[in-house]
């Protein structure tokens, strides 16, 4: 079956769906982005994906395309017409159309909306938990406001290629030698005090929805947590390290630049915190 994506108001097959070549989104990559993680029919964490959603638009001036309630309403419609129950859904909005001129437009412009949803296979991405990921180290040459998801992420694509070329599926960025996030997650170690430590939030990182829920999870499990840099020195010699992602959940770290992380296998921590995450959502889905 054609997949189908919502683009402005139509839900049309991914290969006829069209933004204007004058969208600003295309042209000065002026938008901001989701990722969902749907299971059983359900949104994983969404008041926290719509929060950060809210946040996006309000950093960057942008008039919201529609309200949650009717952002729900496409989703769930989506997933039916896709015959998907399990699923990565993808919102992005860009200003719109005008133009092409840096400055924002001064007339008020109509968001562009786009909403894609991707089968996603829960069974492997437990298989590659089990196993344990590589991540490798690459310089953070991001613009100084990442805390704002949007959709301007060459740095972030750069990394990401440099570390699949070297059978990694994660790069770890670092600025003065401390490890700020993962290209596309948010990264974490226990070291050997069996402290769980993971970069605070600010401008320097993106503040991760899974990672809010990991910080309750460690809380649940009485793990002791510090929300402080950690420094590449720190991360090679970390009793175990994961990374945490809507796309990822919470996934193993058994490897960093090809060095094994404690035993270079997956740890305990990083295991247990996973299950629980895992445990949480459906728990509150169940009951909702």
């Amino acid at each position: 079956m054609a997949r189908i994506a919502y683009v402005n108001g139509n839900y049309r097959p991914i290969s006829e769906a069209a933004i204007n070549v004058e969208d600003r989104g295309f042209q000065f990559s002026d938008g901001i982005y989701e990722v969902c993680f749907v299971v059983d029919g359900r949104l994983w964490d969404a008041p926290g994906h719509f929060r950060r959603w809210r946040y996006s638009l309000a950093e960057l001036k942008m008039r919201s395309p529609m309200g949650e309630r009717a952002m729900r309403v496409v989703i769930n419609r989506l997933l039916r017409v896709n015959r998907l129950s399990t699923a990565l859904v993808y919102m992005q909005a860009t200003r719109g159309v005008a133009p092409r001129n840096h400055a924002f437009p001064a007339e008020a412009i109509a968001p562009s909306f786009v909403v894609t949803a991707n089968p996603f296979d829960f069974a492997a991405a437990e298989g590659v938990a089990q196993k344990g990921v590589g991540v490798t180290t690459a310089p953070d040459i991001r613009w100084a406001r990442v805390d704002i998801k949007t959709i301007s992420l060459l740095p972030n694509v750069l990394a990401k290629d440099a570390a699949r070329r070297q059978n990694a599926v994660e790069a770890w960025l670092h600025k003065d030698g401390l490890v700020t996030e993962g290209a596309a997650s948010n990264a974490w170690i226990i070291d050997q005090n069996g402290s769980l430590i993971t970069h605070p939030l600010g401008g320097g990182i993106l503040g991760g929805i899974t990672r809010e829920r990991t910080l309750a999870c460690a809380a649940a499990l009485g793990l002791h947590v510090e929300e402080r840099p950690f420094t590449l020195e720190e991360a090679f010699k970390a009793r175990e390290a994961f990374i945490t992602a809507a796309t990822m959940l919470v996934m193993p770290v058994i490897s960093i630049d090809g060095k094994p992380v404690g035993t270079g296998t997956p740890g305990p921590v990083a295991t247990a915190l996973r299950r629980a995450y895992i445990d949480q959502c459906r728990a509150e889905n169940s009951n909702s």
